[in-house]
Parts: structure tokens; C-alpha cells; sequence
């Protein structure tokens, strides 16, 4: 019964934690933590641009799994198959390439394209990754989320007293993916360090296109 509960709980973890939320949850937690991102434009354009991203980075990927998966080219909508997920990755970066293109079109400051810069340099290293080797893209989305944190921090002096959370958060993520059995340790810590380097350096050093 207690392995049955705990499995359960990582399969829910694993959904709610999702890779396709953290876009938009990245940018919501960035425009609330640091007033430098928001000063051009108003709350109701931080909804737009919210809206925008979530459509872009959540609803076109799901809705592209599963036209995947009702094809048949994808076995199950976890993709436990290595060679499975890089069509997948490979639309969701297309996705990605335009949702940064509408971001560049609106009055973003350069830190916002900075921060889409990293999660698109993240996603690009993991599915260069998954033709050879399978990374956890849960863990990337997590990481990318608490390198961006980090970043605000240091560059803008953002306060995130919810950081140590964060932290936990990602722990119990990774081990959920364990748990569910779709990756090695390895490939959960190399999620967590490409997604959370991205982003940090990218804010760091202001890199963008």
C-alpha cells in the first residue's frame, strides 16, 4: 500500500511539475519578483504576455504529444523511449523560436529576452542530448527555473525568499522521476544542471538575440 501511495504521489508530481508549465511559471514568478522586467508595460500586459507564452510553450506542445501519441508515433505520453521524445522536443523548440519572436515584439526589457534566450538554449542542449542519451526535461524545467531566480538575484538584487523552497521542490521532482522510473540519477542531475545554467548565464551576461 505505502509503494503503491508513493508511486502515485511521483506520477502527480510528475504532471503538476510538468516541463510545458515552467515557461509560464518562470515568466510569472520573474515579473513578480523583479520590478525591472515590468516597468513598459501594465498588469494587464503582463497578462497578455503571459497568455501568449502559455499558449506558445504549453497548449502547442500538449496538443503536438497528442496528435503524437493518437498517430502512434509516440507509445505513451510520458515518452519513456529515448528516440520517442525527439520529435517532440524538436516542435516544442520550434514553438519556443516563436514564441520568442512575439516576446522581441513586444516591449520586453532585455533581461525578459535574456531569460527566453536561456530556456531556449536548455531546450536546445537537451534534445541535442536525446540523440544520443536521455536527460530528464522535468529536471531542466525545474533548474531552469531556479537559475533564473538566481540570476534576477544577482543581477537585479530580486528578492526570492521562496528560493530554499525552490530547492526542495527540485528535490522531490527528481526523485519522483526515480521513482516513476523514467530516468538514471544521471540523467536527473544533468536535467538539473543544463537547466539551471542556461538561464543563469544568459541573465548574467545579458545574452540575447
Amino acid at each position: 500500500m505505502g509503494n503503491k501511495l508513493l508511486d502515485r504521489s511521483a506520477q502527480v508530481l510528475s504532471v503538476v511539475l510538468h516541463p510545458v508549465w515552467m515557461p509560464t511559471a518562470a515568466l510569472f514568478l520573474a515579473f513578480h519578483i523583479d520590478p525591472h522586467l515590468t516597468f513598459t508595460f501594465s498588469a494587464a500586459g503582463q497578462r497578455v504576455i503571459l497568455f501568449m507564452i502559455f499558449i506558445m510553450t504549453a497548449l502547442f506542445p500538449v496538443a503536438s504529444m497528442l496528435m503524437l501519441w493518437r498517430s502512434g508515433l509516440v507509445s505513451r505520453l510520458s515518452m519513456p523511449l529515448r528516440k520517442e521524445r525527439i520529435m517532440p522536443y524538436l516542435l516544442t523548440l520550434v514553438y519556443f523560436g516563436m514564441a520568442y519572436y512575439l516576446l522581441r515584439r513586444t516591449p520586453n526589457s532585455t533581461t525578459t529576452l535574456s531569460l527566453f534566450t536561456g530556456m531556449v538554449a536548455a531546450l536546445a542542449m537537451a534534445l541535442l542530448l536525446t540523440l544520443r542519451w536521455k536527460v530528464s526535461l522535468h529536471m531542466v524545467g525545474i533548474g531552469g527555473i531556479i537559475g533564473m531566480v538566481l540570476g534576477l538575484m544577482v543581477v537585479h538584487g530580486a528578492r526570492a525568499g521562496f528560493l530554499p523552497l525552490l530547492f526542495v521542490v527540485a528535490g522531490a521532482l527528481g526523485s519522483a522521476r526515480l521513482l516513476v522510473g523514467d530516468h538514471s540519477p544521471a540523467q536527473v542531475y544533468a536535467g538539473a544542471a543544463i537547466g539551471l545554467a542556461a538561464p543563469f548565464l544568459c541573465i548574467l551576461f545579458g545574452l540575447h538575440y
